[in-house]
Formats: structure tokens, C-alpha cells, sequence
């Protein structure tokens, strides 16, 4: 009963420090309670009580199962066969015998995966079922009946958040009241899909940008100087620039379309400085404020050449 003994013992050292460790992942993929279906196949070393030669053989099979997300539990059903030979005694002399022994097992297993939501996951697990065996490598098919239990040891690798292919080792040993009877190493590969998926929310829709507050002055026909609402502004403009910190104001001025153009570049400009004057007053750095003259660009209300429009006559101040 060594070998059993040797798997528990590997199990028992693994899963308190694999347990802890797991606190420190977070999933990388979303994870759901449910149940899944699975296939396994690959090699099998058969290593028996009598004296028998075997030679590697093959194990294939199915499972159905629930993830608790970390703990698993699963019903198996597999296949083994394995060829070997021995050298008989019989009344005429000692002849090989060649043959085959079969097992076919049904198993309850219990497993954990150590990091679920990782797309490589480290799990172990254990099971224990019936196992229907040959006798020996010549002889009934499949007529004992014997009790079965293995150890399982296996990396999972997530493909998607349902599908998880697995690589394992495996312990598997069949024994009888009377006697040990065979003991077993697997190698397996194993792909597995979990129902269930739940629907992942859209993404709530993103925020409108926020524009930059502004703020407008007017002035009269043909002047820069500021009207005492005009000052009111400004104070509301230099108080917005203080509560954002870190800022810059943008001073645009603009005129209407009486009077030449280059007239009207020169007088925006004065327009925009006068605020510009009045914001450093209200204590905003000089070196903060870009002045901006455009002129007859940019109207407010769209008029043809020559008239006086007063929505046009203004400086726009931006806190960005």
C-alpha cells in the first residue's frame, strides 16, 4: 500500500500553501458555479502483485461533473488495457504466455483547482469507486469486482472561460478483501466545457465630455473699455480658474463687421487684453492667459459687412 500512501501524503503538503498562495491571485477571467462535461485518454503502466511483464498501455475515458469554482466534484468511467506476458509452469515443461488485462472503472472524485479564474491552474484531487478487472492476462473478461482508488495530481490550462484543457498524473490501485491487486501510473491529457456562462453586462455607456467653463463680456460700438457687469464676469472667470488649480484661460476677443478690417483685428486685440488686464487685477498670472484677437471671424450672429450687432462686440474667456 505504498503507493497510496505516498499520494495522500504529496496531497496533504500541497494544498495548505497552494491554498494560502490562491488569496493572492485575483481571476483573470470570469468564473461560474456549474456543471461540465469531459474527456481524458493517454498512457497507462500497469504494475501488478503477480509476474506479469506488462507493457505500456493505454487508458481512455468520460466524466460529468460540478464546479464550485476552487472545489470540483465529478463522476468518471474509463478503459484500460494493458498487453503482457509471463513464463508459465505446466505438467510438460514452462511455455510465455501472452495475453491482455482489461479494467474498466467507475469513480467519485473530489478535486481542487487552486487558482480558477488563472488561465493555468494547478489542481489535486482524489476518488475512490469500483474497478471490474481480468483476472489475470488469460482467462474471464472483466469478472472481478474490486474496489478502486486514486490520487490525482494535474495542471489545467483555461482556453476560454468554459473550455479547460489538462495534463494529470495519476495513482490509480484496485485491491479485493483478500489481496492487493494491481497498482497503476496514467498519464493523461483531458479537455473539459463548462455550462452555463453567464451574460457579462455592457459597459455603461461613457461619459459626455465635460466642456471647459467659459464666460462672455460685451462692449460698446467701437470701444474696449469694461462696463461694470463686464467686471462681474471677469471676477466669476478668475474665481473658476482659482478653483481648478492648475489652469490656463484663453481671452478671445471679437468685433462686428462695421468698419475696416484691420481696424477690427487691432481692436479685438485691445478687447482681449482689457480682460486680460482685469484677470491678472483679479489675481490670475499674467502667464497663464492667452490673448486672441479675431477680429471680424467668428460671429456670434451672422450679419453681412457694415453692421453693428452688439452679440458680436465681445471677448469669450475658456478655464481649461
Amino acid at each position: 500500500m505504498k503507493g497510496p500512501a505516498i499520494v495522500a501524503a504529496a496531497v496533504l503538503a500541497v494544498l495548505p500553501s497552494a491554498a494560502g498562495a490562491q488569496s493572492l491571485f485575483e481571476a483573470s477571467n470570469p468564473t461560474w458555479s456549474g456543471f461540465y462535461v469531459g474527456a481524458q485518454g493517454g498512457l497507462n503502466w500497469l504494475l501488478n502483485n503477480q509476474s506479469y511483464i506488462m507493457d505500456t498501455g493505454w487508458a481512455i475515458g468520460g466524466k460529468v461533473g460540478y464546479d464550485f469554482v476552487g472545489p470540483r466534484v465529478e463522476l468518471e468511467g474509463m478503459y484500460h488495457s494493458n498487453n503482457g506476458n509471463a513464463v508459465v509452469a505446466f505438467p510438460t515443461g514452462y511455455a510465455t504466455v501472452n495475453g491482455r488485462i482489461e479494467q474498466i472503472s467507475v469513480m467519485a472524485n473530489v478535486l481542487y483547482d487552486f487558482f480558477p479564474g488563472a488561465m493555468v491552474t494547478p489542481y489535486v484531487g482524489g476518488g475512490l469507486g469500483v474497478a471490474f478487472v481480468d483476472a489475470n492476462i488469460q482467462g474471464c473478461s472483466l469478472c472481478l469486482a474490486m474496489f478502486a482508488y486514486q490520487g490525482i495530481l494535474g495542471v489545467g490550462y483555461n482556453a476560454t472561460p468554459a473550455l479547460r484543457i489538462g495534463v494529470e498524473g495519476r495513482y490509480y490501485g484496485t485491491t479485493n478483501p483478500g489481496a492487493y491487486f494491481n497498482n497503476n501510473i496514467m498519464a493523461l491529457l483531458s479537455v473539459s466545457y463548462k455550462f452555463g456562462q453567464p451574460e457579462i453586462a455592457p459597459p455603461p455607456p461613457s461619459a459626455p465630455p465635460v466642456a471647459p467653463p467659459s464666460f462672455m463680456v460685451f462692449f460698446d460700438w467701437d470701444r474696449s473699455n469694461l462696463s461694470q457687469q463686464a467686471l462681474t464676469t471677469i471676477k466669476q472667470a478668475a474665481d473658476a480658474f482659482k478653483q481648478k488649480g492648475n489652469a490656463r484661460i484663453t481671452a478671445t476677443g471679437h468685433t462686428d463687421t462695421s468698419g475696416p478690417e484691420s481696424y477690427n483685428m487691432a481692436l479685438s486685440l485691445r478687447r482681449a487684453n482689457a480682460v486680460k488686464d482685469a484677470l491678472v487685477r483679479e489675481g490670475v498670472p499674467a502667464q497663464a492667459i492667452t490673448v486672441i484677437g479675431m477680429g471680424e471671424k467668428g460671429l456670434l450672429v451672422q450679419t453681412g459687412d457694415g453692421v453693428r450687432e452688439p452679440q458680436n462686440r465681445r471677448v469669450e474667456i475658456v478655464v481649461q
